[in-house]
């Protein structure tokens, strides 16, 4: 699914009402009835009441749309009329629609009047400002924001919050509302995927409206969506006659002496996805462990008896992961090194082995094109530097993986990954409780299988990261979020692979 810009936007909608054709008020209705049932399907309480604050652009116009349908199915609304300028003609057209609507009062507040009242346990509808918004709120309209905000309310957001603006926020030093949920007509917009925004944003739900799906496509935009529909067109079909050379073999350098855990949870990991073999190196002191642990994988024991020293014998893996649990100690870099030189395969590189390339960043010329790096924000800002905001790490995201021809995968809430030509896919499988130990190296196995089974780097990466994603909900979804361990993960990725291949059938 892609992510347009205000501009966008709005050419999108301006298409859709010439081509369709259309007119933009029922275009609106068309907004306000999809509005409208996420209010009831959401909150359907005989008493619920809710208070409505339209602005005087199309967002306004929205609000106003949506309170005199379920004023007519309901009753139980109050409108507050903002008058912050002049009506856009579809704004004024839904005012005079609603105030025919019987039962419905309407107040207009002007600048300086006294803050309205909202009673508690009322759910408050914010349609003040739109997408198209560039400049930050001040002077009374930020503080009826902060009135809002402060009522302790749930506050559900039509759109956008009113006072974010749609990419980027960092010179925004206005009033925001605080939404519980924000409901995106359409399209996402970029600044609901940073956490920064996660106070203004709150939850959020895209509701399709009827856009020219045409306008949608001719639209060039850097960033998109992965939806699990997407997802399942990467799945490849495993053929009958497959061997266990069909599916790859996947080397994984993971381990140290007090870190063996992150060989094992690795090591599963990529067995559970699918390879067809998998050796893993580790030093002597993990030897134990992984035979008991992870019978399934082919042993390479490192001379040394507490971490990594030395690269394998490379010729015969058509994939490489490296980095959980190794160390950073000068054996271990001497090792990355000697692994980064000598290799041809595909490679993921994750955890320590990052960080030791953050302490040498002439590691990077050694890096062969495509090559994937997992970091997480601390580890991404030891590789650049310090980012204050989401959206300037992305900048930085997108500037690395061009320079260096390296497809970068920034982990998070909505992990990003990004492409040598620009490109970054959003992911939006997972949840918080996937915020545990060892859950990185669990992602660092899955994408290191799919690159031995010969899936292109960038595929192995957006399908990795949203089979990881996915596993962690099905988890979550059976025992609670705080439940989930990387285990659980490694445990639902055949769930997960199973769910991809039946999606048609939902």
């Amino acid at each position: 699914m892609k992510i347009l810009d205000a501009a966008q936007i709005r050419e999108c909608d301006r298409f859709t009402i010439e081509n369709e054709p259309i007119s933009s008020i029922d275009l609106m209705e068309r907004a306000a009835d999809a509005i409208t049932d996420w209010l009831i399907g959401n909150y359907f309480y005989c008493d619920t009441h809710f208070i409505f604050f339209a602005g005087s652009g199309n967002n306004g116009g929205d609000a106003l749309a949506v309170a005199r349908k379920l004023a007519k199915m309901f009753g139980g609304v109050t409108v507050y009329k903002l008058n912050i300028g002049n009506n856009s003609p579809d704004c004024q057209q839904n005012l005079e629609r609603l105030q025919s609507t019987d039962g419905v009062p309407v107040t207009f507040v002007n600048k300086g009047d006294t803050m309205p009242e909202i009673k508690p346990g009322s759910v408050v509808v914010d349609g003040i400002f739109g997408s198209g918004l560039n400049r930050p709120v001040e002077g009374y309209w930020a503080e009826l924001i902060e009135h809002i905000n402060n009522t302790g309310n749930e506050i559900v957001a039509i759109d956008i919050p009113s006072g974010l603006f749609c990419t980027d926020n960092r010179q925004n030093t206005g009033a925001i509302v605080k939404a519980t949920h924000t409901l995106s007509l359409q399209q996402p917009k970029l600044a609901f995927l940073f956490a920064e925004n996660e106070q203004f944003v709150g939850d959020f739900d895209i509701l399709p409206i009827g856009i020219s799906q045409q306008a949608i496509d001719s639209a060039q935009t850097p960033f998109g969506l992965t939806e699990k529909r997407d997802l399942a067109r990467l799945i490849r079909p495993r053929p009958r006659f497959a061997h266990k050379g069909t599916f790859g073999h996947a080397l994984l350098t993971a381990g140290s002496y007090q870190m063996s855990g992150a060989a094992v949870l690795a090591a599963r990991a990529c067995l559970h996805t699918g390879c067809g073999l998998l050796t893993a190196h580790v030093p002597q002191s993990a030897y134990q462990i992984m035979q008991t642990a992870v019978p399934e994988a082919i042993l390479n024991i490192d001379d040394s008896q507490m971490e990594y020293s030395a690269a394998d014998r490379l010729q015969r893996f058509s994939a490489i992961g490296i980095g959980p649990g190794i160390g950073q100690s000068d054996a271990a870099h001497n090792g990355l090194t000697q692994l980064l030189q000598n290799c041809t395969a595909p490679m993921v590189i994750d955890a320590d082995a990052l960080n030791i390339i953050a302490a040498n960043q002439e590691i990077f010329k050694l890096l062969k094109p495509n090559t994937i790096l997992t970091p997480h924000p601390g580890e991404f800002d030891r590789l650049t530097h310090r980012h204050t905001t989401g959206y300037e790490r992305l900048q930085t995201q997108i500037d690395l993986a061009r320079r260096h021809n390296i497809i970068i995968v920034l982990k998070g809430a909505f992990t990003s990954v990004a492409t040598p030509d620009g490109t970054v896919r959003f992911n939006s499988t997972g949840n918080a409780g996937m915020a545990t130990a060892g859950s990185g190296d669990v992602l660092t196995g899955i994408i290191l299988s799919l690159l031995a089974q010969k899936y292109s780097p960038a595929d192995a990466a957006v399908l990795g990261v949203g089979l990881h994603g996915l596993a962690g909900d099905i988890a979550a979804r059976a025992d609670g979020m705080e439940f989930v361990t990387a285990s659980n993960i490694t445990d639902n990725l055949g769930k997960a692979f199973l769910k991809l291949k039946d999606i048609d059938n939902e």
